[in-house]
Order: structure tokens, then sequence, then C-alpha cells
């Protein structure tokens, strides 16, 4: 897991370092390594061997269409892959998982649901749905 596979290739075109924010919808081909933080929808549209990774350092604020997904980090979202969702250790998701092929390290979340798909119905997901969101911290006062 996280790499480990022999033959794995790890193709990294695009990059959103560690201290880059994105805000708006982003769409992409090849591979994409989140380092920082997305606020918006990411899709990978004409492009069936889309890779992204989310770092552990990486945020995810919105839905994320690509046919292979790595999180290592925080999505706050749902997630549709056609392909292959990999969920390493310090992943965090929030939201529902739409996948073909899922794989899961011990200590990784999921607050939503696991929802298997086979290929023909990837595309005809109802992505309208409303994702989960992480709450504002309540601020305690002492008066």
């Amino acid at each position: 897991m996280w790499g480990n596979k022999k033959g794995s290739t790890k193709r990294i075109d695009s990059l959103i370092g560690k201290n880059t924010e994105v805000v708006g919808d982003l769409d992409f081909s090849g591979g994409l390594l989140v380092d920082g933080k997305i606020i918006g929808n990411i899709t990978a549209k004409d492009d069936d061997s889309a890779t992204i990774t989310i770092s552990e350092n990486g945020v995810v604020q919105g839905e994320i269409q690509i046919p292979n997904i790595i999180i290592n980090g925080t999505v706050e979202g749902n997630v549709y892959a056609s392909h292959h969702v990999e969920l390493a250790k310090k992943a965090r998701v929030y939201g529902n998982v739409y996948y073909k092929l899922f794989e899961m390290a011990m200590g990784a979340e999921v607050n939503g649901n696991l929802v298997h798909v086979t290929e023909d119905q990837v595309s005809s997901i109802d992505s309208q749905s409303e994702p989960a969101r992480l709450e504002e911290p309540e601020i305690l006062s002492n008066n």
C-alpha cells in the first residue's frame, strides 16, 4: 500500500504545494499531487488513467471525480473513482466513497458510506448530493 506495489508508477504532472490554497474547481489530466488545500471540485475529464494523490498534509473541500484516487490526507466531500480508491493510514474522508476497487489501511477513516459501483454505474452516479462538511469548532467563553 501507499506506493509499495511493484510496477506501479506515480506520474506527477501537477503539484499543489504545502503552502498553496486553490479556490475554485480544478480539471486536470495525468497525475496530480496535493500537498496544500483545494476548495472546489476536482475532475479529470477524458483521461482514464488520471490519478490524484492527496498527501498527509493535503486537504480537499469538494467532490473528487477521478479514475484513480490515493488519499493520505483529508477530504470533505464525496469521492467518485471509476477505477481505484486507496486510503492510507492517515486518510480522513467526510463524505461518501463510490468505488469500483477499494483498498483501506488500518487507521484510515471514512465518515460516510462506502458504495461499490460497476463501471456502467460510475457515469450515472448522482453527484448532486450534498457532501459532508466538518463543523466549525464551538468557541466557549468564560462569561
